[in-house]
């Protein structure tokens, strides 16, 4: 699970009781509930060549065609909730005016938002604030025939799961003691344990092989009738072939104007999807890692398994994207030291890297978004995730540089450092080097901190188990701290000084122990992998520089801010923390791994809790954002001849976007 995320915020004006996108940041396209969603720009794509073009527009329409696919991953009823929704949208007739009306078409907005009826970062299920007995009038004032039959049959399974708080509360649950499966609603195994599932898994490995396939990535696992457990595979020809099918289509299209390597490249992946087999899409991974040439690349495929709280079974996701090239040079140079950076790593000499193998990052822009990366998605990846690859073979890590100007432009001006942000020499720094502090964590996590250490000899990468997403991004995130304030960043040009680090420390503790709390419902646990990761490295090393006041808890004025003390002790914490997390990971060490996320990363006080939701409320901005596409039209001459690819200029709503998914990329069947 390799993913950098960011969570930004914008400024919203509140008109009548009503939600409305701010006149004066044309960067937000849509307000509600605590999201915004915003625009992101495409430079640079004028200038590519036909053939990049049409390359970029055959990955484009690859990566809207699997959207049934996630839908259906993260609940077996999404796909027959969205539809019902939509259908009641586009058909009723009523009074539009009403506030009932007005939570419907939240509650539809949200569902988009989230690829389900469960929050995208919370796993929670929505409570919708409409009445089922307004639902109910609502659906039935829709003309019958205005729902297939399928969707008639499923309509009391659909207003069940809508609005009985009994069931399906929680997308995805880890907390310790409990049946993981049983009380996980993902729609990644069906009747099957928890212990019956890691049966099943471990069953299947050998640990003497020293390149494993990944284990149930790409398939649902499910107890059938006759009492025996087997594996549903997403493949042509299996569970979720409609769909996959329509993948595969244009991806063939892209084959036909690709170059070498490329060409061979996806022809892997279209062999992974027709035959499901495993060792081809480890070919596949092998092959896409060492690509550095290629200027238009893509992410394609069932890839991270944050949303199985196993870590087994990935999510379908699509990102079409070309290389920035003016940007890339802070990432070509990062790449190019990365074996000092893993010699000078502060972990034992035994769990690092004695050679550093194709280790490349770049810097790229995002063209279009799909599957778990739309509208939410990540500000960088690095991948491949098998350990094994990676060892051999070396991983890719980009950092989305369009998708970061947009999260920054819509946060002008929004109050919030101002707010939570008690020094104003810490302020001040931010200012001046958050968007470059910003940039080189992501670039630091994905191409090295993801990137370094080994495994000791025997040890499973899923020794972790379910606790293995929260231990590798607090890992990857460790590793960036720590060289974020490293004299040699300096050295290397890539910061003037180490004020950008101090600016990013600073924020991260901020983030950390404070602020990201009001992402979370009050009175609830941290759930999500990234969250849990920042809280267990500022509690953690707020705890352990607390006798030298490292970092210290201030009160002024009946509020609470935490201050950076001493910036150099802090990120020789990090330095400390990072040793132990690198030797759980390569010595397997779950209970020492449990211990870490039970301890730091999971229970919440209650009391800063409602004051930091309180103090954020006020502000009156928007802790989540998305995205709606960008449009991409093909420009023919007279004989018919594809002649360019251009951006429709027109920026799509976000309604009127998920209505057209709805018509043009609804491929699979309700239920699956």
């Amino acid at each position: 699970m390799k993913r950098f995320l960011m969570i930004l915020t914008a400024g919203i004006a509140m008109i009548a009781g009503r939600e409305e996108v701010s006149a004066q940041n044309a960067w937000i396209v849509d307000r509600f509930d605590d999201i915004k969603v915003l625009r992101y720009e495409v430079p640079g794509f004028d200038e590519l060549p036909l053939e990049e073009k049409l390359l970029v527009y055959y990955l484009a329409e690859s990566a809207q065609c699997g959207r049934d696919i996630i839908f259906d991953q993260n609940f077996k009823y999404n796909l027959a909730i969205r539809r019902t929704l939509e259908t009641v949208y586009t058909h009723y007739k009523g009074d539009r005016t009403t506030h009932d009306w007005a939570m419907l078409e939240k509650y539809l907005k949200k569902v988009w938002f989230a690829n389900g009826i469960h929050h995208h970062y919370s796993n929670e299920k929505f409570r919708p604030e409409f009445t089922k007995k307004y639902f109910m009038k609502v659906v039935k004032s829709v003309p019958k025939d205005a729902f297939d039959e399928e969707l008639n049959s499923l309509r009391d399974v659909v207003v069940d799961a809508i609005f009985d708080d009994k069931l399906y509360a929680t997308r995805l649950n880890q907390t310790e003691g409990q049946d993981l499966l049983l009380t996980s609603c993902g729609n990644y195994y069906e009747g099957v344990t928890q212990a019956e599932a890691e049966a099943f898994y471990a069953a299947m490995e050998d640990p003497n092989d020293p390149t494993p396939i990944s284990y149930g990535l790409n398939s649902k696992l499910v107890k059938d009738p006759d009492g025996v457990i087997r594996e549903h595979v997403w493949k042509i020809g299996g569970m979720y072939s409609p769909a996959i099918e329509k993948v595969v289509y244009w991806l063939e299209l892209a084959k036909g104007v690709a170059k070498e390597p490329q060409k061979q490249i996806i022809a892997e992946l279209i062999e992974h999807y027709r035959t499901g087999d495993l060792r081809s899409y480890d070919k596949f991974n092998i092959l896409w890692a060492q690509d550095n040439v290629s200027n238009v690349d893509f992410v394609n495929g069932f890839t991270e398994t944050y949303g199985d709280p196993l870590g087994n079974k990935a999510a379908w996701e699509s990102i079409a994207n070309f290389v920035d090239k003016s940007a890339t040079h802070r990432t070509e140079v990062i790449s190019e030291n990365a074996q000092w950076f893993e010699d000078h790593s502060p972990v034992n000499p035994a769990y690092r890297k004695e050679v550093v193998k194709g280790v490349s990052a770049k810097v790229i822009t995002a063209a279009m978004l799909g599957g778990e990366c739309y509208p939410a998605t990540p500000i960088g990846i690095n991948l491949p995730n098998a350990d094994w690859i990676r060892r051999d073979y070396g991983s890719k890590s980009v950092t989305i540089d369009n998708i970061t100007n947009a999260y920054s432009k819509s946060a002008e001006g929004d109050g919030f450092l101002e707010e939570f942000m008690l020094r104003e020499e810490d302020r001040e720094r931010i200012v001046k080097y958050g968007k470059l502090a910003d940039d080189l964590m992501t670039d630091l996590h994905e191409c090295l901190g993801h990137g370094s250490g080994q495994l000791a000899p025997g040890v499973s990468p899923g020794a972790l188990g379910s606790y293995r997403s929260t231990l590798e991004e607090t890992r990857a995130d460790l590793y960036a701290l720590y060289y974020l304030g490293d004299p040699k960043m300096v050295e290397l040009g890539l910061i003037p000084n180490l004020d950008v680090a101090k600016a990013e420390y600073a924020k991260y503790m901020m983030n950390g122990a404070m602020t990201q709390l009001s992402r979370v419902e009050l009175g609830k646990n941290v759930e999500e992998s990234h969250m849990r990761n920042r809280k267990l490295v500022a509690d953690w090393c707020y705890e352990h520089g607390k006798a030298d006041k490292v970092v210290e808890w201030v009160t002024v004025g009946g509020e609470s801010y935490i201050v950076v003390n001493d910036f150099d002790k802090l990120r020789t914490l990090f330095g400390q923390l990072l040793g132990e997390l690198q030797r759980i990971k390569s010595e397997g060490d779950y209970e020492a791994g449990k211990a870490l996320v039970e301890a730091y990363a999971v229970k919440v006080d209650l009391k800063l809790h409602a004051e930091v939701v309180k103090r954020y409320s006020a502000l009156n901005i928007a802790p989540y954002s998305g995205f709606v596409n960008v449009r991409y039209e093909l420009v023919h001459d007279a004989s018919g001849n594809v002649t360019d690819v251009r951006i429709v200029p027109q920026v799509e709503g976000y309604v009127a976007q998920h209505l057209r998914y709805a018509k043009d990329y609804s491929f699979l069947p309700t239920m699956n």
